[in-house]
């Protein structure tokens, strides 16, 4: 089972202020764990040859994942890939990857959580946790109470990432609920400095989960 702690980061090239080699090479820097190349916009060759870049940048120091587009994954030999409910099935895409690649999914209810831990996902993004203009189809929020639900309902324990209208006013609420890890775009890509800006969101989340084991 993989080990997700933390800031997750995902790239955003139109609401970024200096793009996303500039933003991988600063969330690396800042400690992520796991990068997440999405890019809505770009054409297959733009998205496998900056894809090539972002994964030289993180070589080895932390998981590279692709959103959705599985060939880019394969192409570029990145760590597994990130799939919607709308993308390739799983099973194919784990057909296609092999058993060693990781793949997440995106989930909006407990049942799709637990079809999705059943069928060998080996992580979770929980979407949307509050209102979010950052994806215009990512539905109506589903507030902490389902990373909560989730979290009871899972029987093998994969990470759970809280993704959705985060920022730091209410990302205490995210880890508390049980989250492994968050995602907060907007709140940081389009700021000047985004390695300040994650790791305000490392240190919350190192915080809340201390204060989460002295309560236990």
């Amino acid at each position: 089972m993989i080990k997700i702690n933390g800031y997750y980061f995902i790239t955003d090239s139109i609401l970024s202020k200096n793009g996303n080699i500039s933003d991988v090479t600063n969330a690396v820097s800042a400690g992520v764990k796991v990068v997440q190349y999405r890019n809505k916009g770009g054409s297959t060759k733009e998205m496998f040859e900056e894809a090539l870049k972002l994964k030289d940048i993180c070589k080895g120091r932390n998981i590279f994942l692709i959103n959705d587009r599985v060939d880019i994954a394969l192409a570029v030999d990145a760590d597994g890939v990130h799939l919607g409910q709308d993308d390739m099935p799983y099973e194919r895409a784990r057909n296609i990857l092999g058993k060693n690649k990781i793949i997440g999914l995106t989930v909006h209810s407990v049942k799709e959580a637990e079809e999705a831990e059943e069928r060998g996902a080996d992580y979770l993004g929980i979407s949307p946790i509050f209102a979010t203009d950052t994806k215009s189809d990512a539905g109506s929020p589903a507030g902490i109470i389902l990373i909560e639900k989730i979290k009871e309902s899972l029987k093998q324990g994969i990470p759970i990432i809280g993704i959705g209208g985060i920022n730091l006013s209410n990302a205490a609420d995210v880890v508390r609920a049980g989250a492994d890890g968050l995602c907060a775009i907007s709140a940081v890509v389009k700021k000047n400095n985004i390695k300040a800006e994650i790791r305000k969101f490392q240190n919350l989340f190192e915080k809340e989960r201390e204060y989460t084991r002295i309560d236990k």
